[in-house]
């Protein structure tokens, strides 16, 4: 089989930069075109690399017409749901706007398979946990409205274009790769198992579980984490789905296990060794108790199954932010 050209948007950050890597292990050809605002150059390990933004409708034509893409999979959304919040103008020109460009681009150029990484927070509040992919979609923040302004768009452009695309709504990305050359980096971060970590690094003071007296079954709040390549392998299976000429779909991807925070905490102490300092406070106002995925439709028509355990999610990420810690010094 001929070997595609895949652009990966959004491949210098934590999920795009798995992404690269494992379709590179996988002999496809990937160009990587980030701006680097939130991405990191040494996340990236592969040759091809194109420093542009979205934005840049003529920069993007030029990308995609001289490495001959074939495909297009989208990791440049902004992220942080306070943020959302407090700059919705910031995120609905980054993750919406800028998608609009990069899919006209694509229609003109006749680019006709897309990759989009949405989220869980396009349900809002679920009213049923595990979440199926059919619940009602109630966004409540700017950050999960975006994603779900971009799913209705990609329906219009496939019945307008033939533009066929996958959305994955996930769940909690987490660990990093084995091989400890590439993980999770955010400034600032806001992600429990990093934060976790580096209160065990002594980065921190210390980790604070928000709510103890929440309806589960240690008090505090259930959340869906799935390894970060476990999301690179199902998004390849999707790219390929897409190339075998199926239609477009939508799946939620998460293990369908959920651990609570405190889980996660016990874990990471057994894991490193270190009895870090933890305090109980208040619960933050719009945290739901449980939020777990029904991934079955991944599992069934994608043939997925997550391979990492919490302990996997946790030990390949203290390998790599030990790393980020030394490398500090």
């Amino acid at each position: 089989m001929e070997t595609k050209n895949i652009l990966v948007v959004g491949g210098a950050g934590y999920i795009g930069s798995h992404q690269v890597k494992m379709l590179a292990d996988n002999d496809y050809n990937v160009v990587v075109y980030d701006n680097l605002s939130t991405g990191y150059k040494d996340l990236i390990t592969v040759d091809d690399f194109v420093k542009g933004d979205l934005k840049d409708k003529n920069k993007l034509r030029k990308t995609i017409k001289s490495y001959d893409i074939d495909a297009v999979m989208h990791f440049a959304a902004f992220i942080e749901v306070s943020e959302s919040v407090e700059k919705p103008g910031k995120y609905y020109k980054n993750n919406v706007s800028n998608v609009i460009n990069l899919l006209n681009v694509m229609v003109e150029t006749g680019v006709k398979y897309f990759i989009f990484s949405s989220t869980a927070a396009v349900y809002g509040e679920p009213k049923k946990v595990p979440i199926t992919e059919d619940q009602f979609l109630k966004p409540i923040n700017p950050y999960g409205r975006s994603k779900y302004i971009v799913e209705q768009i990609l329906k219009d452009y496939d019945k307008a274009h033939d533009l066929k695309y996958t959305c994955f709504r996930y769940f909690n990305a987490s660990g990093a790769d084995d091989s400890g050359k590439i993980g999770e980096k955010h400034k600032p971060e806001t992600h429990l198992i990093p934060l976790v970590l580096k209160t065990a690094l002594g980065e921190r003071d210390k980790i604070y579980i928000f709510g103890t007296d929440y309806d589960t079954r240690d008090g505090s709040c259930i959340r869906d984490f799935v390894h970060v390549n476990d999301l690179a392998k199902v998004h390849m299976r999707g790219l390929e789905r897409l190339f075998n000429g199926e239609k477009s779909e939508v799946f939620n991807l998460g293990t369908g296990k959920g651990y609570s925070v405190k889980e996660i905490i016990n874990t990471a102490k057994e894991i490193t060794g270190i009895d870090f300092a933890v305090e109980e406070a208040e619960r933050r106002e719009g945290d739901p108790a449980r939020l777990i995925a029904d991934s079955s439709k991944a599992r069934e028509i994608l043939n997925w199954e997550p391979q990492y355990d919490l302990e996997d999610i946790i030990r390949t990420a203290w390998n790599w932010h030990k790393k980020e810690s030394e490398d500090k010094f």
